[in-house]
């Protein structure tokens, strides 16, 4: 008898720990679909981006530059979105629009990893980025919103 009650209790226990437990993504901040700005570490649109009217001398040297934004790739911890900008067929700038903010432990993995997604984009010239160990799911979608950017830059 003293067996049964100990399973009883144990059973219940469990299954009130199991349902009580609270994930990153149920609550009311996970639901939330705000756009994040970059942070203040990240390079944000209009930022180090050459104008293309200044410096034009009238020769051959004119510059072509375009921003496209990638498509926003939804990953379970939130949307991803890159917009990049392109002068005469190099990247020359790329801000992260929108990453997943849906608790503190996002802003915390994103504040770490966008900066070397930025910097790793920016070094390979392509969406031939590695991964960020501890940001997987934020590095793939940031990797299908830059190749979406890419191929709407004609890159």
């Amino acid at each position: 008898m003293k067996r049964i009650v100990m399973w009883v209790l144990s059973t219940i226990t469990v299954l009130v720990l199991l349902f009580g437990y609270h994930t990153s993504t149920s609550g009311a901040l996970a639901t939330s679909s705000d756009v994040v700005a970059p942070s203040p570490g990240l390079p944000g649109p209009g930022s180090a981006a050459p104008s293309a009217t200044t410096g034009d001398s009238g020769g051959s040297g004119s510059q072509d530059v375009k921003t496209v934004t990638g498509p926003v790739a939804q990953t379970r911890w939130g949307p991803v979105q890159v917009q990049l900008t392109v002068q005469n067929g190099k990247i020359t700038n790329v801000s992260v629009v929108q990453c997943p903010s849906g608790n503190s432990r996002d802003r915390e993995i994103n504040a770490t990893a966008l900066p070397i997604l930025v910097q790793d984009t920016l070094n390979t010239q392509s969406a031939n980025v590695d991964m960020v160990s501890g940001a997987t799911v934020t590095s793939e979608g940031y990797v299908q919103s830059l190749q979406g950017a890419l191929d709407k830059a004609g890159l």
